[in-house]
Formats: structure tokens, sequence, C-alpha cells
């Protein structure tokens, strides 16, 4: 058999759900079902606007956070520990263990570490002059 390989920037959705139902099978047959499910956690001001919001998945027992924005406007007042708060909660309803993040170092590795996260990896320069820095809670 001959093999062609390709860059491809716009694959058709065919067969990006070929490769994706077939990651998914691999997995599966491993790992077991993920139970994947996304989480949304949206902080509105009195007048219904948004002010933040954080958007995970939770698959595999654990947490993952994609990311986590809070309005300049909103900062300072507790708004991004609630939100990590409502994400947690739900997180140990659906029966998961534990969350994970990553962020730069010029964003809020902090205030994760503030809120229980301990680092357990890290790329240096990535971007050029920062780190990409993972951090996780368990439960």
């Amino acid at each position: 058999m001959t093999i062609h390989i390709e860059i491809e920037t716009a694959p058709d959705e065919d067969v990006q759900r070929l490769i994706d139902e077939g990651l998914d099978i691999f997995n599966t047959e491993r790992a077991g079902p993920d139970n994947a499910e996304d989480l949304w956690v949206i902080a509105r001001g009195s007048d219904g606007s948004v002010c933040g919001g954080l958007k995970g998945r939770t698959y595999y027992g654990w947490l993952f956070i994609d990311w986590l924005w809070v309005s300049p406007s909103a900062r300072g007042h507790g708004t991004g520990r609630h939100l990590m708060t409502k994400a947690e909660d739900a997180a140990r309803g659906r029966g998961c263990l534990g969350a994970y993040v990553d962020t730069f170092s010029f964003q809020a590795p902090d205030f994760y570490r503030r809120n229980g996260y301990e680092e357990f990896g890290r790329i240096d320069g990535l971007p050029p002059g920062h780190a990409c820095i993972w951090l996780k809670k368990t439960f």
C-alpha cells in the first residue's frame, strides 16, 4: 500500500469526523467511555451583561478548564473565585476527582495557586519570554 501524507488547512467534515470517531473508538476500547460533557459558568451584572465566564469540559473523571475570563470592571471582586467554585462544585456533582488547567505565566498562575491548584508541568519559552504552566487540584 502506498500512503501519501499531505498538509491540509481545511479538511472536509467527513474527514474530520472519520479521524475524530476513530480516535474515540480507540480510546473507549482502552479506557472506557469518557462521559465528556461541556461545562459553562457565566457571570452577569445586575443589568444582565456578561462580565465573566468559565468554559470547561468534564471527561474521564476530571474537569479541564479551557478558559476563564473576567472583565476588567469585575476583577478584584471575587468573580473569578466564584466562577471556579461553581465549576468545581458542578464537576464534583458529575463525579470528578479533580480539575486541571493550563495558563501562561503572564495570565493567572498565582490565581489558580491561591485557589488550591499546584503546578505539575511547564514549558518555558511558550510564548517567547514566558511559560505555559499546567496546574491541577484534587478534590
